[in-house]
């Protein structure tokens, strides 16, 4: 991965010192078992986010201006724990250095360690799970840290909320909190509602790719049909931004298709999105405070 500014911006929202916003790419894909291809998602979210325009519409924001400094990849791959590890102490790292840490996978046992290092650093996290996948396995093919034991840990560890599942092996159905899934097939009226209901006050999101419908996300590593759709995601992402504190996030599983990148700009904007809704609500929620 060459050494860009994120989203082409200037040198000057760029660096760790004035950053805000940290982001870093963990072009990971060692436990796939489908189609092979996330180490390549970081590079391609990275050159979409180039050719993306930095107003934000909704909130009329420009929130590049925050800062955001591209770190160095997590690069480490010689085992699915060592990477685990890496991505563990790295976020660790820049969540001491109080910035808003966020990550771009690679697959999705990234996010064994980004939620490891966020557990550690908030009080009570509530982990809020997108995806297509329930991920929950204890091991998989030899690993704990295999991309389909992505959410164990923090089953165990955090209150975790899945959202938009719709496969998984019935072996996971041990480590299921039914009472906090949101079955894609079951979404009913006021469901964004009763999962914020559910939430602790500190919140991580992590996002699979997959979770969103095929029609409008076809370039992940196992797409699943009767997925999410856009305004739905960002209706409920944006109440989460307004009633709870988001204290960093993941996206993961882009699996780039050179004939089709729709998938690469999909993924750029949502990430400019969730910023745009963190900084348009956390400054929001400062001046109710002072009220």
């Amino acid at each position: 991965m060459s050494k860009k500014n994120y989203a082409g911006i200037p040198d000057k929202y760029a660096r760790i010192d004035e950053a805000k916003v940290v982001l870093i790419p963990v072009p990971y894909d060692g436990t796939s078992t489908w189609q092979k291809g996330a180490d390549k998602g970081p590079d391609a979210f990275l050159e979409a986010s180039e050719n993306m325009e930095l107003f934000d519409i909704e909130t009329r924001s420009e929130v590049y201006k925050k800062g955001v400094y591209l770190a160095p990849p997590v690069t480490e791959n010689s085992s699915p724990e060592k990477m685990v590890e890496a991505v563990y102490k790295t976020t660790k790292n820049y969540i001491k250095q109080e910035k808003f840490v966020t990550l771009f996978g690679g697959e999705h046992s990234i996010s064994i360690g980004s939620i490891r290092a966020f557990n550690e650093s908030f009080e009570d996290l509530t982990v809020v799970q997108i995806d297509a996948h329930a991920d929950l396995r204890p091991e998989y093919e030899g690993s704990k840290c295999n991309h389909a034991c992505a959410l164990h840990e923090a089953s165990k560890t955090t209150n975790l909320i899945q959202v938009g599942i719709r496969s998984m092996d019935i072996s996971e159905m041990d480590h299921m909190d039914e009472n906090h899934v949101y079955f894609a097939h079951d979404l009913y009226e006021d469901w964004q509602d009763d999962a914020i209901g559910q939430m602790t006050p500190n919140v991580f999101i992590t996002i699979d790719l997959d979770a969103f419908d095929p029609s409008i996300m076809p370039s992940t590593g196992t797409p699943e049909p009767g997925g999410l759709f856009w305004y739905e995601t960002l209706e409920f992402l944006k109440m989460m931004f307004k009633k709870k504190n988001v204290v960093g996030f993941d996206i993961v599983e882009l699996c780039p298709n050179e004939n089709e990148r729709s998938s690469d700009f999909l993924a750029a904007k949502l990430y400019y999105k969730m910023l745009s809704y963190k900084f348009k609500y956390q400054n929001y929620n400062e001046e109710d405070d002072d009220e």
